[in-house]
């Protein structure tokens, strides 16, 4: 294959190749005005930090989110016993649970007999 082979197609390689780079270009902006837009930080081409979120409205918002964390947290800690809770009645034997409240309901029928009789 010869140099003057590729000679015709020279200019839509060159075409195509300031396509891509420009595309990559656009991309690169499209990705940085994004970030910008929805609060996101910029980084360098190694990673490091360019912009970095350290005002008090950030400081604030993260302070605020700790705490709803912490709620939500203490929150599930109380639906888990409760779940527990659930579970074990679910599980345990409906002879058992019956057995249970009818004992309780003698014990207070007795105990309301013993007062009537006093």
């Amino acid at each position: 294959m010869e140099a003057v082979d590729f000679l015709p197609y020279l200019g839509w390689i060159i075409g195509g190749a300031f396509v891509l780079g420009a595309g990559g270009i656009l991309t690169s902006f499209q990705t940085t005005r994004m970030k910008i837009k929805n609060g996101y930080p910029l980084e360098g081409m190694w990673g490091q930090s360019l912009k970095p979120g350290s005002d008090k409205q950030t400081a604030h918002r993260v302070t605020l989110l700790t705490q709803e964390n912490a709620e939500l947290r203490a929150e599930l800690g109380a639906m888990k016993d409760r779940l527990i809770n659930v579970e074990r009645i679910v599980t345990d034997g409906g002879y058992h649970l019956g057995a249970e409240i009818d004992a309780l309901r003698d014990r207070a029928l007795s105990n309301l007999k013993d007062k009537g009789e006093a």
